[in-house]
């Protein structure tokens, strides 16, 4: 064996001539060994940023794992948060069981994102205009659900029918949209499973276009995959950034539902809340990386107090989310590394 010596101690082997030529290739040896060894030591401690704790920019699963589990993970329901364009770094995890639960109004993402496949608008297009008819006329009074005042016989354009569906949560909206594209909610409701499917989205059922039947169901997993999709269509992220829109020939501002708009970095996405479902919210942030670059943050938070009403059960998704956002944009801005 090579002779070995501690750190901190002396040396105690004497000092003198060399052994034996035999030896002398042995002790050769052994000093090689130490020198890679050392080598591979220093370089150990090069690449751990020189104190023994590795880049976070190059952080493995282990390593990602304990800082994000100090993130505001709400106790509640189940979650899932994704920060996009960094590849594995980026995929914050998800917290409770993923099994499908009732998602309310969050169904209205999928409709708008079927809605714009088959009619698609840019970031500022209007579409065609939409006649409104009297099932959805008769349904915007109903004191029984989320509905918007619109009239029957006005046209609307596709842009603010798709306004009057996310902002205030219009059902009767959605339902009026689905007919038009595919003639009866019932072929709509199967193209939204359809999308589904494309999407990978394989625990999750619709029933409606609207989300107002506890039956559409899906888990936190499945509706990130939808947040990515939806994002990148320019007039659902234009449509959902607004704080406010109008109905012509109504008088005054009907207000988005998302109240964390604005807060954080927060840009969108929608809320949706039922006594079945309790407050659920798909949302998108924006971030700053290490180099001050902002980098898109999606979230979704299901299944809040549950078994409360839909009020109750909206502000704890919505204070859940408001704390998980601010603890995601500091994660990002410690551990995610500048654009190159």
């Amino acid at each position: 064996m090579c002779p070995v010596t501690v750190p901190g101690e002396p040396d105690l082997r004497p000092v003198g001539p060399p052994p034996a030529t035999g030896r002398r290739r042995f002790g050769a040896a052994c000093a090689a060994g130490a020198t890679a060894l050392a080598a591979l030591v220093v370089l150990a401690v090069v690449t751990r940023g020189g104190d023994g704790i590795q880049d976070a920019g190059s952080a493995g699963p282990a390593d990602k794992a304990s800082t994000t589990a100090s993130l505001p993970w709400p106790g509640d329901g189940q979650t899932s948060v994704s920060v996009e364009g960094v590849g594995a770094l980026g995929d914050l995890g998800t917290r409770g069981a993923q099994k499908p639960v009732p998602i309310a109004s969050v169904t209205k993402v999928m409709t708008a994102y079927v809605v714009l496949r088959g009619h698609p608008l840019d970031e500022h297009g209007t579409g065609p205009g939409i006649t409104v008819d009297q099932q959805a006329a008769d349904e915007s009074v109903s004191g029984i659900e989320s509905t918007t005042r619109v009239d029957e016989g006005r046209r609307l354009d596709e842009r603010r029918l798709l306004e009057l569906m996310l902002i205030p949560s219009g059902n009767n909206i959605a339902r009026l949209l689905a007919r038009w594209d595919a003639g009866t909610e019932e072929a709509f409701v199967a193209k939204m499973n359809r999308a589904a499917r494309d999407l990978g989205m394989r625990d999750t059922t619709y029933t409606d276009a609207s989300g107002i039947g506890p039956a559409n169901t899906s888990t936190s997993q499945d509706q990130l995959k939808l947040a990515r999709a939806a994002m990148r269509q320019a007039a659902i992220r234009s449509v959902v950034a607004m704080r406010s829109t109008s109905v012509p020939g109504v008088p005054g501002e009907i207000k988005n539902t998302n109240t964390l708009l604005g807060e954080s970095g927060v840009i969108g996405l929608k809320t949706g809340s039922s006594t079945p479902a309790g407050g659920n919210l798909m949302w998108a942030a924006t971030a700053p990386d290490r180099d001050g670059h902002e980098r898109l943050v999606l979230g979704v938070v299901l299944h809040q107090r549950a078994g409360s009403s839909p009020q109750q059960g909206l502000e704890a998704a919505v204070s859940a989310s408001g704390s998980l956002v601010a603890g995601v944009r500091a994660w990002v801005s410690a551990n995610v590394p500048g654009k190159r």
